[in-house]
């Protein structure tokens, strides 16, 4: 926790006039010890805060009185003056409770006076005409009213009456505002809606001074005035354009105001509400006020808000209603459930559902002194409470969290109504509640209202009723919290209900007793998750559960740490469980995740080493901090990290652990795991800091350490210079990492932890003292280094670095050398015209630093008197400016006169413009620039403003040349590039086609490509020398490269890019000028109009996505600001820009520019941010006009001549429908959005239907049950219905085809069945049922499937086994004369469908299943001709074995003892008499072209399968004469048949988890015996790929010895010739790696076997083996086939890697070695982890456990290659081959293929890809391995530096010393400053070099000699 720094407090000082300080002056004594003198005092001060001291002395002062002094006229005036001050002084001003608190306390003698004084004021208040003051009057009047008793007895009745008479005249003010500025409109609406809120609290608060009286006299003004009121509310309550809180409000008054005025209440609000009591009854003032509500045709909001009204208006307590009162709460309900089916605007659901609260709290009042008919009304069974239900099970998934929450209110409210209605208090045995219980158990976990109902009843019934309903109830929660979005729900009915049942035990049992029965209920599930749980699972867990378990029960943390311990100590059977799987974390990750929880929450201190080692010792938490798994490495660093205590002291084995960490987890690929770790790291420097100040504070005050915490050592600046050497050596560390060639992972790492570092330890201020200075740990070299980052081809890394230079003191990254800034800004700008993006991203952040420089002026002063550049004037005798703006405005005006030029050039020739010198670089640099600057802050005024017009022109300028590329039709490809004139005459015709559109001169002529001298490049250069040609464009030979189409577009669109960021950031961040001669303004309204106009054009007219989404991101910029803009011409832009463009769409006119094309382009774009512009929480008018102008031309018309205008609409449409920012506000137009796509659906133009793309992504992402979906959509209801009924009869047509069937099929079919669905809604599923099964019939097969799944959700669970039995009584039978297959087809896969729904849900265990079972079984039984020859449709037959097949599953799955009831079915009988007589066993007369004939032998295959491995009751059944054995299908001609076999057989033989691999899996043969040897033929002779590849992973799972035997008689080959055949089908393999890494599998398996056999002259056979696994490890093959090698090698490693017997040979050992390390430097992760095992099982051989503290852990790649090398030089001394692997070794580590290869790279000339970053870094750093070699070569080399052949060593020295002069050289070569310009081959020298150093320096060890030069110039990654 890190503490809040408190926050300043202002307040404003009191004022008052003149005459007021006259007066007090006149009163005030000599002595100032008078009220007078006091007030005076107090209003002379200026500070706010002392003034509240001052008035704080009143009340004493006043005590101290006497009565008789009272009187006193000085009093009476001070007195006048304390109210006119309370008054003027503004309600948010702590001054103001600070008068009503004084003035509360006055003594009573002056208290009358002072009720005068404030009556006066408030008579004053009211009469004010200033509208804009009327919101001040009605503050103070809400003021007086809340705690203050002076204001309170100042409010009489004659000030009720003119509060009344200015509300009413305000109100009408304030209506006829309603025009105008949308700002100021918003802000009269607010000021309304607070007055009718203080009409309504002092309506209240006054009614026992206006009861009774003569006031209720129709001809009273307060009367008069009262039913005034009750006109406008009501005016207010029907107008739409006011906000709903307005409305809402004024229905509350208009309620109160009935209220108060009459007696009859109840009458007068059932006619307002129900219309039920005719006019004739009702009073004439309520008719002549409210005549608008009475009618019939009140809108439902208003309607909605009088309910309101009357629900909290209304007193409902106690029963002093009575029975009228009951019926009208009860007629209320009946409203509210209509208005929920009419009203679908989110604001007005969430407005229902709370009145539904409002109702539900209401009913319980009246409840408790209800009649016996009321509680027979609201009891469970009842039909509001049914209603009510059907309304949370509605509404309990709603978007919004606000309904789901007042649905799960509504729910526990219904729940106490029915409790308050029962007749006996147990809950239990209640049917209500039993049914709910039993209702929501067979809910499915993923519907989220499920979980707080649930919470609910445990509240109601407790949880151990539920319990006793599923025993598993916590496991299954456990399991479905991987879902994030279901995890808080899930966690929060865990803890109600683990709390309920600890309250329970603990109530009725011991201690003892109890708690062990709660930890196995609740924390044992938890612990299995944990270890055994995936990682996203157990981390919601953690995040979620967990905490809160704790936090109910501390004490249960020991049992965890007990359990974890033990199990992750167990070094045998159970050792993979406690590593933890592939996706589990195992139990160490556990143990870390519940201590770091423990401790983040404090239950866990840290108070000793003593006590931290009882529970996990130093050596398991460094196993986490290295673990293969990033969640158990973050946990085991949360646990060292995280503390309760922000001041807690950090150990010193924290520190160490914390560096440990870091050097194996800077360079993770994944970023979220990256932001953990930075996060993380933050927190526990806060620590440090705040821990430091602690310390500091102790080591002054050396009397205070007695008390300290035993926890804190009694030396603190012992503790103090831990924490200053540890943060210093974090930061030699971080430095270290950014070493060359480090991966785009640790530098973001690094940098980002650096810049922590420098957030949380700034330089001190004064005399503050500080722990730790980063600045001190700067120098220039870091400095250099963190900008070498500028060069990477990450952006985030760019601004990292740069972000951490800025934080660095000025003086610490000042550059003095002014030739340096010269080179470095000629760098930036050769890279701002590169053609490579990323380069100009450099340039920008070279030059924000650059302008950062103070020198950068004078250096450029230098460089600008050159000749070749530009000269730039200087402003003399102006004031001082600061040199940021200064160079900033130089750099500005520099690149701005470039891109003028090159502009120039690129309109004579836009070829050479993309090829030397693409603008969009400039540009780029010029917005980096002006980030520089606070823009609202600038001195050099006059100047800036000449550059920003001048920039905006050339910005226009330069969308005017690429304009025509990125309009024309078709921008990707509009470039000419042909070369002869054949093809040039056909781009020729091309480019006059397209010519009307695109009228740039570039597009009149093909233009071709030629030489160099034909182009006149040299000249163009001569007339630019601020321009370099590139190698690309001019070459050594003069000749030029081909400027591709790409390289043009890509200038074209980056370059509109660029300017629309500039235009949009011009717009946003400098302040607008309201008056044209405003001298500190920059931009002008004219220049934001046509900045408009720009974008206007440019969105509507681009065709590349590129050029117009960009725009639309500087578009958005601009009506973000025009949305604010007082300017009323500015404002009112938007707007009128969205009716032109509406208007342009609507029109169709032929001359028309807009695309029709390319989903319109860029018009969605536009629409988008000019309604992204409107505030959310106003009345949306321009998206209310928006959608109801396209869904109108979304909707088919017949008289339409042109489809343009819908495509537009439809695109549009399927843009915001997919805007989340538009939220909820969108959701009212999707029901007629879907009506609208499926009436388009039929189009002939398919451009129409694109909107389906919308219905299916409502459809994903709104899944819901019928019910919700139709009661949030409810036009839908009749809508689908009759579009279903429709196609259902016109398709009874097979010929015929409807489109928009399809569609609809799609959307019903992704509603899903919930028990909570009943036939008595209005909204009954039921009428779909018959249409859906009609449209089975279809005559298109894949409308057919879709009905088939969407038949699923309309069918209620337990009408199931009817309508299957329905269905298959329909189907003909074999003697019918007409049988129409489709219709077969079509009730088949219902049928199918519906089974297979039914065998899924949770009615399994019912006992009425099997019934139901056996009931289908007879049918289908009638049936089985369609399954057999008589039917002669394969399609159909089929689809009756699909379901034989589920039927054979569901028979084979029941419990035992409920099958001998089928025994006389003889249903298995049938099934094999089809297969009997099917073509598998009889033979297949068909040949492929049959239709379906695949698909049937599919299905038959898997019927077979499945009959020969069901285990039925009774086995004599089955006869095997009949059966089709699998040798059989093996041996099929067709591939499919043979595939589903062996997958069969593959799951048979390979283990759930590879890991626990066991030999029962494997025995095959045992009772397939013929199946061994049809596998060697087949792995002999197989054509198909996929199925060789399945027979080689079958052959590998197998037990080797089970058929190598059979490998003679079957395929005629001894071991060996079959050694050589797999040996020769691997090496054939290379483009198959399927294949490969089959045939990897085998072969390692024959190696092993072979040799533990001693098979001899097997040497050849073993090298070509370690050749073959060498080559599967290069980085260019699949990762498939690397993963094949590194499993490969996990399983050799004890026999070749680590035996203690060189079996291969030193060099084929150790290439296995080398390959072990380039696969643990894979690009992936897979790949590396894997790779990992290769070293986990290096370390638990017995001869090697014993050399590390990580034998048996699961470690990850950084950490296992550090091992892996260690491991690797303590071999070579086992092996006693030191000289000879030293030699190896050496020759790695000077890696000279790698510069061979590197130096050729450098020499070649490579074309020039626009987008190519070059060698992409993401995981693998030479360096790193190089770094490890060193450090366990030093040991090693200083060992054996005696015993060694100095022969050998000393060639390999004078090739590195070479080496190092040739890399010397080449560095000479490289262009100046080339870690910017030539940045991939400045690193790969600079790798070079360190790699070279490093051998020569272990060279030199190895001779004895001392230190070389060339030793200092490593700098390696820091290495333990």
């Amino acid at each position: 926790m890190v503490l809040k720094k408190k926050k300043d407090i202002q307040v404003a000082a009191l004022n008052v006039g003149h005459q007021e300080l006259e007066t007090l002056r006149s009163f005030a004594d000599a002595e100032g010890e008078n009220l007078a003198a006091l007030l005076l005092h107090c209003l002379q001060l200026t500070d706010g805060l002392v003034q509240i001291h001052c008035i704080k002395q009143i009340v004493p002062l006043l005590e101290k009185i006497d009565r008789n002094q009272a009187c006193d006229p000085m009093f009476q005036s001070c007195l006048d003056i304390l109210g006119h001050i309370y008054f003027s002084v503004d309600p948010k001003n702590p001054l103001k409770k600070v008068l009503t608190s004084s003035l509360n306390g006055l003594p009573e003698p002056f208290f009358a006076d002072a009720v005068r004084s404030f009556t006066c004021c408030l008579q004053e208040e009211l009469k004010t005409n200033n509208l804009y003051s009327y919101r001040r009057v009605i503050d103070n009047l809400a003021s007086c009213m809340e705690n203050f008793n002076l204001g309170k007895r100042a409010f009489r009745i004659f000030i009720f009456y003119s509060f009344l008479q200015f509300l009413q005249k305000w109100s009408f003010s304030i209506f006829r505002k309603f025009t105008g500025n949308h700002i100021a409109q918003t802000e009269l609406m607010h000021d309304l809606l607070i007055a009718i809120r203080v009409s309504v609290m002092l309506v209240q608060k006054v009614q026992e001074i206006i009861q009774g009286g003569l006031w209720k006299s129709p001809s009273s003004p307060v009367w008069q005035s009262m039913c005034g009121l009750l006109s406008i509310f009501s005016k207010f309550l029907r107008n739409d354009d006011l906000l709903q809180n307005i409305q809402s409000t004024s229905g509350l008054a208009i309620i109160l105001l009935i209220k108060t005025m009459c007696d009859t209440t109840e009458m007068i609000v059932n006619h307002l509400i129900l219309h039920s009591v005719g006019n004739s009854r009702v009073p004439e003032w309520f008719i002549s006020s409210c005549g608008s509500l009475c009618t019939e045709d009140i809108p439902g909001p208003a309607l909605l808000f009088l309910c309101q009204g009357a629900l909290a208006m209304l007193n409902w307590k106690n029963g002093d209603m009575g029975q009228s009162g009951e019926k009208l709460l009860l007629d209320i309900a009946g409203v509210l459930f209509t208005l929920s089916l009419q009203l679908k605007e989110s604001s007005l659901e969430m407005f229902l559902s709370r009145i539904l609260v409002i109702w539900t709290n209401s009913a319980l009042d009246i409840l408790e002194s209800s009649s016996l008919s009321l509680k027979g009304s609201l009891n469970g069974n009842s039909e509001i409470v049914g209603k009510l239900l059907e309304y949370v099970y509605s509404h309990w998934e709603h978007p919004l969290d606000a309904v789901r929450h007042q649905t799960k209110t509504i729910f526990k409210n219904l729940l106490q109504m029915h409790q308050c209605t029962m007749e006996r208090s147990d809950c239990v045995s209640d049917p209500f509640f039993l049914g709910l219980i039993e209702s929501l158990m067979r809910l499915e976990w993923h519907v989220k209202g499920k979980y707080t109902c649930l919470s609910c009843l445990v509240d109601c019934v407790g949880i151990e009723n539920i319990l006793a309903v599923n025993k598993m109830i916590p496991s299954q929660i456990l399991e479905v919290m991987g879902d994030q979005s279901l995890a808080p729900y899930a966690s929060d009915l865990l803890e109600t209900m683990f709390k309920s049942h600890r309250n329970h035990l603990k109530s009725r049992s011991l201690y003892t007793s109890w708690f062990d029965e709660w930890h196995e209920t609740w924390v044992s599930p938890l612990l299995l998750i944990l270890r055994e749980g995936n990682l996203e699972q157990t981390a919601y867990i953690m995040d979620y559960y967990l905490p809160k378990l704790l936090k109910c029960s501390p004490e249960s943390l020991s049992y965890m740490v007990k359990i974890l311990q033990t199990s992750t100590n167990i070094n045998t059977v159970f050792l993979l469980l406690s590593l933890g799987s592939c996706n589990s974390r195992g139990s160490l990750g556990a143990l870390m995740a519940c201590l770091r929880t423990a401790r983040a929450h404090g239950h866990l201190q840290y108070a000793s080493h003593v006590t931290w080692g009882s529970l996990v010792s130093s050596a398991k938490i460094k196993q986490g901090l290295v673990h293969q798994h990033c969640q158990v490495r973050i946990d085991a660093l949360g646990l060292l990290c995280e503390s309760h205590r922000s001041t807690e002291i950090v150990s010193l084995e924290e520190m160490q652990l914390v560096q440990f960490f870091i050097l194996y987890n800077l360079n993770n690929q994944s970023p979220g795991v990256r932001q953990q770790i930075c996060s993380l790291l933050k927190k526990l420097f806060c620590r440090i800091q705040e821990s430091s100040q602690v310390l500091y504070k102790l080591e002054q005050s050396k009397s205070q350490q007695e008390s300290v915490d035993d926890s804190i050592e009694k030396d603190p600046s012992g503790i103090l210079q831990k924490y200053q050497d540890f943060m210093a050596s974090i930061c030699n560390s971080l430095f270290e990492a950014l070493f060359p060639g480090s991966s785009h992972a640790t530098k973001f790492s690094a940098l980002t932890i650096l810049g922590s570092i420098a957030e949380i330890f700034p330089d001190p201020e004064g005399k503050a003292q500080a722990v730790f200075q980063l600045s001190q740990e700067i120098n220039f070299a870091r400095v250099e280094t963190i900008m070498e980052c500028f060069s990477s081809t990450f952006e985030e890394v760019k601004i990292l670095a740069f972000d951490l230079l800025m934080k660095f003191p000025k003086t610490t990254v000042h550059f003095q050398d002014s030739l340096k800034l010269q080179a470095l800004f000629r760098a930036a700008v050769d890279l701002s015209t590169s053609t490579k993006p990323y380069d100009c991203v450099t340039a920008s952040y070279l030059l924000r630093f650059l302008i950062g420089q103070e020198g950068l002026l004078s250096a450029l002063a230098v460089l600008f008197n050159n000749p070749l550049g530009p000269s730039l004037s200087q402003a003399g005798g102006e004031e001082p400016v600061a040199f940021v703006e200064r160079n900033a405005l130089m750099v500005v005006k520099y690149l701005l006169e470039n891109l003028e030029r090159e502009i120039s050039q690129a309109e004579s020739s836009l070829l050479q413009a993309a090829a030397l010198f693409p603008m969009y670089g400039r540009v780029h640099c010029i917005i980096g620039a002006f980030q520089q600057l606070s823009l609202n802050n600038l001195t050099l005024v006059t100047e800036w403003r000449s550059v920003v017009a001048k920039l905006i022109l050339t910005s226009y300028r330069l969308s005017a040349v690429v304009a025509p590329v990125v309009q024309s039709s078709s921008p990707e490809g509009l470039i000419p590039m042909d070369t002869d004139s054949e093809t040039a005459s056909r781009l020729q015709m091309i480019l006059n086609e397209i010519q009307p559109r695109d009228t740039n001169d570039y597009f009149n002529q093909v233009k071709m490509t030629k030489k160099l001298n034909s182009l006149d490049l040299e000249d163009l250069a001569a007339g630019a020398p601020m321009i370099t040609t590139s190698m690309e464009m001019k070459g050594k030979d003069g000749q030029s490269c081909d400027v591709t189409a790409q390289a043009v577009l890509v200038c074209c669109w980056r370059s509109m890019k660029e300017v629309a960021l500039l235009l949009g950031m011009l717009c946003q961040l400098v302040p607008l000028q309201a008056v044209p001669e405003a001298p500190d303004e920059l931009v002008t309204v004219e220049q934001v109009k046509n900045i408009g106009n720009y974008f206007k054009q440019h969105l509507l007219q681009s065709r590349h996505r590129g050029a117009f989404e960009l725009a639309y991101t500087g578009f958005v910029k601009l009506t973000q600001v025009l949305s604010r803009c007082p300017n009323e011409c500015l404002h009112r832009l938007p707007e009128q820009w969205l009716r032109d463009v509406l208007e342009e769409i609507k029109s169709s006119n032929p001359s028309s520019k807009l695309c029709a094309t390319r989903r319109s382009a860029g018009i969605p774009f536009y629409i988008q941010a000019l309604l992204a512009s409107e505030p959310k929480k106003g009345r949306m008018d321009l998206l209310k006009i928006t959608m109801k102008e396209l869904i109108s031309l979304a909707v088919p018309s017949s008289d339409s001549q042109s489809s343009v205008p819908q495509v537009h609409a439809l695109n549009i449409l399927r843009a915001l429908f997919r805007d989340t920012r538009l939220g909820e506000n969108i959701i009212p137009y999707v029901a007629d959005g879907i009506q609208a796509a499926i009436l388009g659906f039929t189009s002939p133009v398919w451009a129409v239907s694109v909107l389906m793309i919308i219905i299916t992504k409502f459809c994903f992402l709104y899944r819901m049950t019928g019910r919700e979906f139709f009661s949030r959509f409810p036009a839908l209801y009749p809508f689908l219905l009759k579009q279903l009924e429709l196609v259902a009869i016109l398709d009874s047509n097979e010929w015929k085809l409807y489109p928009n069937l399809y569609l609809l099929l799609l959307i019903l079919g992704r509603l899903y069945p919930s028990p909570m669905d009943g036939t008595s809604s209005a909204l009954s599923m039921a009428p779909f049922i018959p249409f859906i099964r009609r449209c089975g019939h279809s005559a298109v097969y894949r409308s057919r499937e879709m009905a088939a799944r969407a038949l699923v959700p309309f069918v209620m669970i337990d009408q199931i086994p009817n309508t299957i039995r329905s269905l298959l009584c329909e189907l003909p039978n074999c003697t019918d004369l007409c049988i129409r297959q489709n219709h077969v087809h079509g009730m088949l896969l219902q049928v199918f469908h519906l089974l297979q729904s039914y065998s899924d849900s949770k009615h399994r265990a019912n006992s009425d299943f099997q019934q139901e079972l056996t009931d289908i079984t007879v049918c289908i039984r009638a049936k089985l001709w369609l399954a057999k020859r008589q039917n002669p449709c394969l399609v159909t037959r089929a689809a009756c074995i699909d379901i034989l097949i589920l039927l054979t599953q569901c028979l084979d799955q029941a419990p035992k003892g409920s099958q001998p009831g089928l025994k006389f079915l003889g249903f298995c009988k049938e099934v094999d008499t089809i297969i009997s007589e099917s073509e598998l066993k009889t033979g297949i007369p068909h040949s492929c072209a049959v239709p379906g004939l695949i698909q049937y032998l599919q299905s038959l295959t898997r019927l077979v399968i499945a009959a020969m491995f069901t285990i039925t009751a009774d086995p004599s059944e089955k006869t095997k004469d009949n059966s089709i054995p699998l040798v059989q299908l093996l041996q099929s001609n067709f591939a499919e048949v043979r595939l589903l076999t062996l997958e069969t057989l593959l799951h048979l033989v390979s283990p759930v988890d590879p890991k626990q691999k066991t030999g029962e899996e494997r025995d095959l043969l045992s009772f397939l015996p013929d199946v061994g040897e049809t596998l060697l033929k087949m792995a002999m002779e197989e054509e198909h790929q996929e199925c060789f590849s399945k027979v080689l992973k079958i052959l590998h799972c197998m037990d080797i010895s089970k058929w190598l035997p059979l490998i003679e008689c079957c395929i005629h080959q001894t071991p060996k010739d079959f050694l050589t055949w797999t040996m020769g089908v691997a090496n054939a393999s290379n483009e198959r790696s399927g294949c490969l890494t089959a045939a990897l599998y085998r072969l390692y398996s024959c190696l092993c076997l072979l040799c533990f056999q001693g098979l001899p002259l097997i040497e050849m056979e073993l090298r070509q083996w370690v050749q073959l696994v060498s080559y599967c490890c290069r980085g260019e093959l699949q990762a498939e086939t690397r993963l094949a090698a590194a499993e490969v090698l996990v399983s050799v490693t004890p026999f070749f890697l680590t035996n203690q017997r060189l079996i291969l040979g030193l060099p084929d050992t150790l290439t296995l070695w080398k390959c072990v390390f380039i696969l643990l430097q894979s690009e992936e992760q897979t790949v590396r982890n894997t790779a990992a095992e290769v070293v986990q099982a290096a370390l638990s051989q017995e001869n090697t456990c014993q050399t590390t503290g990580f034998a048996f852990s699961l470690v990850d790649a950084s950490m296992a290659l550090d091992l892996a090398v260690g491991l690797l030089c303590k071999l070579l001394q086992e092996w006693d081959q030191v000289a000879s692997g030293l030699q190896f070794l050496l020759e790695w580590l000077l890696g000279e293929d790698d510069i061979r290869n590197g130096t050729e790279r450098m020499l070649q000339v490579e074309e020039d890809l626009v987008f190519d970053k070059g060698e992409v870094n993401i995981w693998a750093e030479t360096l790193t391995q190089v770094g490890h070699l060193v450090k366990h070569l030093s040991c090693l080399c200083k060992k054996s530096w005696l015993s060694q052949d100095l022969t050998g060593l000393h060639q390999l020295k004078r090739k590195a010393c070479l080496q190092f002069q040739h890399l010397s050289q080449l560095f000479k070569e490289l262009p100046p400053n080339p870690e910017f310009s030539k940045t991939t081959d400045y690193t790969r020298l600079r790798i070079q070099k360190e790699r070279t150093s490093a051998c020569l320096k272990m060279l030199d060890i190895l001779e004895g000699k001392g230190e070389k030069p060339w030793a200092t110039d490593i700098s390696l990654p820091v290495v333990i």
